[in-house]
């Protein structure tokens, strides 16, 4: 009987040992601001909200469009307050519209391998331009006064009724982990950002492939995220993957296993070891049934163009 006792003593001082040290283990992680630091979060303000622009593979009529303004032909950029015409019909005084702009990257250079194939499949970018309000229909055009621009509103323009963007309800700051594992959660990437930046920071707009068809929603959070793979298939970072990193000192200089062509007497890093890194965090403004337009809220290095994206686990 004291055998057992004593046996079952052991167990227990085994298991409160174990216990222990797996919550001391926890505690000194999620507590290392290098790998776990305090989100900072900046708020989108409305503009942010209505200028994001979006991505949509319905595309949008084209029979409203703006046809010029008070000083055609000498102006051809509209501001807060000008008054502009609209060709088309089923315009009611008082109502308003939103300016639109149906996007291209004049450059035509993919920031990042496969991005035109990903475009593709996610379909057309706009830009938000602009928030006009009708004040007279009695001619063959209706004339409209801009109440709100993003950008200069433009002839050629289209014209959709105006639509409020949804209010979004925001977590409290957060340690973000740097260092998250992947997860079943739902996943997609960044396929395009607004003004076709490629070096993105906090407070600029993205387009995810992931849309309300896979139950985005409004107010979700996505943390960007990349592997070291994904830096040594660009064409700038995959340089430093191919220099020297060897001290001269190192009787056994090490090399990744990127290198190729370096034959070396030290360890072979292998990139596809090293750990996957989040670079920012993301908060959805609207949807479509197969995108998403998001803004960066926080981030800790450059989010890119290209950069996954997975549903935050630690939102509420």
């Amino acid at each position: 009987m004291k055998k057992i006792g004593l046996l079952l003593l052991i167990c227990l001082s085994v298991a409160a040992y174990a216990q222990q040290a797996e919550d001391a283990t926890a505690a000194a992680t999620t507590s290392n601001p290098a790998a776990f630091p305090i989100e900072r979060v900046q708020t989108p303000t409305y503009a942010d909200l209505y200028c994001a622009g979006f991505v949509t593979k319905q595309l949008e009529p084209e029979s409203n469009y703006v046809a010029g303004g008070l000083q055609t032909p000498s102006t051809t950029k509209y501001v807060n307050g000008d008054l502009v015409y609209l060709a088309g019909g089923g315009y009611q005084i008082g109502k308003e519209y939103s300016i639109l702009r149906e996007m291209h990257d004049p450059n035509r250079y993919e920031l990042f391998p496969g991005q035109d194939r990903l475009m593709k499949a996610a379909g057309q970018p706009y830009g938000n331009i602009a928030r006009v309000r009708i004040l007279d229909t009695r001619s063959k055009m209706a004339v409209a006064q801009v109440q709100f621009s993003c950008d200069p509103v433009n002839p050629g323009d289209i014209a959709v009724p105006f639509v409020e963007p949804t209010p979004i309800s925001f977590h409290p700051s957060l340690t973000f982990d740097r260092f998250l594992p992947p997860s079943s959660k739902l996943s997609g990437r960044i396929v395009m950002s607004k003004d076709f930046d490629y070096e993105l920071g906090t407070g600029a707009k993205v387009y995810l492939n992931v849309g309300s068809n896979q139950g985005v929603k409004v107010g979700d959070y996505f943390r960007a995220v990349r592997s070291y793979e994904t830096d040594y298939k660009d064409p700038v970072d995959s340089l430093s993957f191919k220099a020297t990193i060897a001290e001269d000192t190192q009787e056994k200089p090490p090399s990744f296993d990127a290198n190729m062509f370096t034959r070396t007497k030290g360890p072979n890093i292998h990139v596809a070891d090293l750990p996957r890194r989040g670079t920012g965090e993301i908060v959805v403004l609207s949807t479509t049934p197969t995108t998403s337009t998001g803004m960066i809220v926080f981030a800790l290095e450059d989010v890119h163009a290209g950069d996954g994206v997975e549903l935050d686990q630690q939102q509420p």
